[in-house]
């Protein structure tokens, strides 16, 4: 099976393909290149929801058009920021579901979501044997992981975004906008995240990025073997 992984930034890509023993071939897209490891093709397709939709966009639509096999899954993946004590710094978090968290309309009466409004959509739920078998392997922390276009930066936006949101787990920018292209091209999705720091309050100095990235780097160590198993029991239909 063919992996897509879209990551925000260069330095994210790179701690995947560390996984992999650094060597990948690149591969030029639109905009963009791909680094090949093997079944894996890492992407840094730029931060926030809009620039990684099109470009996983742009990859799904040059696999279909190529004479290459095509994907069998989409994966979401970075470093973010955590909610709880349950998912401290280093931690891995896979998203049970993938959500718009500030994709909507404010009111005086507070904020309503796309869906409210009576169009769209605001979350994607992952294939549930696959997050099972992600967290089994990683040992990540299964929970919604939400999707937001400003990074929050302080007590009071973080505990709204909670209370609109009971038991996510972290927030990044990007799952949301790589589930709505890979939703639109039938490709399954889910998105793993490593903790780099608490969301609220932005403190540079607390964050712990280089642990983070190792934490990703392991994670993609171990989690090619759950991906071929699930694909194999083809829970994308049955899950």
């Amino acid at each position: 099976m063919r992996v897509l992984v879209v990551t925000a930034v260069p330095v994210e890509r790179d701690a995947v393909t560390r996984a992999f023993g650094g060597t990948a071939e690149t591969v030029a897209l639109p905009g963009g290149e791909l680094h090949r490891c093997g079944p894996f093709d890492v992407l840094a397709g730029g931060a926030g929801p809009a620039a990684a939709a099109a470009a996983t966009a742009f990859a799904l639509a040059s696999a279909s058009a190529s004479a290459s096999a095509p994907y069998g899954l989409v994966v979401s993946a970075g470093i973010g920021g955590a909610f709880t004590p349950l998912t401290p710094l280093g931690s891995l978090v896979v998203a049970s579901d993938l959500v718009a968290a500030d994709l909507g309309a404010d009111t005086p009466e507070g904020f309503l979501p796309v869906t409210a409004l009576g169009f769209g959509r605001d979350r994607f739920t992952a294939p549930p044997a696959l997050v099972r078998a992600v967290a089994a392997a990683t040992g990540a922390t299964a929970g919604p992981v939400l999707t937001v276009s400003t990074v929050t930066g302080t007590a009071e936006r973080a505990a709204d975004l909670l209370a609109a949101h009971p038991g996510a787990l972290a927030e990044a920018m990007e799952g949301f906008g790589v589930a709505e292209a890979a939703a639109r091209a039938g490709v399954p999705v889910v998105e793993l995240r490593a903790v780099s720091n608490a969301v609220g309050p932005r403190d540079r100095d607390a964050w712990r990025i280089g642990d983070a990235l190792a934490a990703l780097t392991d994670a993609f160590g171990k989690i090619a073997p759950a991906l071929e198993g699930w694909n194999r029991h083809d829970d994308r239909h049955r899950s």
